[in-house]
């Protein structure tokens, strides 16, 4: 079982779960995904964070920031915005980088090939991921081409054992856009302006924290 942490109500959920947290700007979605890895990287799980939004030195600050022993931290990120934006970068042990948020083959290779590293090199079998954000590929892509990638993101991070959290905005797709993409998931975390955090996690049903 993984354990999410006192943000997600202290719930856990088995291996190959994956969740969506889905709000506004500013709601601490991120913040929230960001916590549930802590948790695992705090028990030596390894943290695989996929970002299409910021590059994976400000993901890598960010994270390192909140942990207590950073430097133990088994930490992988796919980085999908830096080749993005004409820099010239080579992979290393903790950041390999995908062409752009389009490059959907180039994710799947790189977090396989984390997950792969991590359990051959490092001995970490377990893992949790972090996908920031959802919003970001469908800027770049139609939903289709979305919703057939993140079928088979889901699965291998359900294949891997690992707990998946994929963050979105809510408020920039439309309902059915937002239906669609909830089929792949086996709980929805949701946060709202005021931050506060509702749960419908297997096993969990908290409606709204905090009203």
């Amino acid at each position: 079982m993984y354990d999410l942490g006192s943000e997600f109500g202290e719930a856990t959920v088995d291996p190959g779960t994956n969740i969506l947290i889905a709000g506004p700007p500013l709601s601490g979605k991120r913040q929230l995904a960001m916590r549930a890895l802590e948790r695992g990287s705090e028990a030596g799980d390894g943290s695989i964070i996929v970002t299409t939004r910021d590059n994976a030195e400000r993901v890598q600050e960010d994270f390192r920031s909140i942990l207590t022993a950073p430097e133990e931290a088994n930490l992988g990120i796919v980085d999908c915005v830096t080749k993005h934006q004409g820099q010239s970068v080579q992979d290393s042990n903790v950041v390999k980088y995908a062409s752009s948020p389009m490059d959907m083959t180039g994710i799947g290779i790189k977090f396989s090939e984390f997950v792969e590293e991590f359990y051959r090199n490092r001995n970490v079998k377990r893992n949790r991921v972090m996908l920031d954000s959802l919003s970001t590929l469908l800027l770049y892509s139609d939903l289709q081409t979305v919703f057939r990638f993140m079928h088979v993101f889901t699965s291998r991070i359900e294949n891997a054992d690992a707990v998946g959290i994929h963050v979105i905005e809510s408020t920039a797709h439309d309902e059915e856009t937002m239906n669609t993409l909830k089929q792949l998931y086996d709980g929805i975390v949701r946060t709202d302006e005021d931050r506060n955090v509702s749960l419908q996690l297997p096993g969990v049903d908290t409606g709204a924290v905090g009203h």
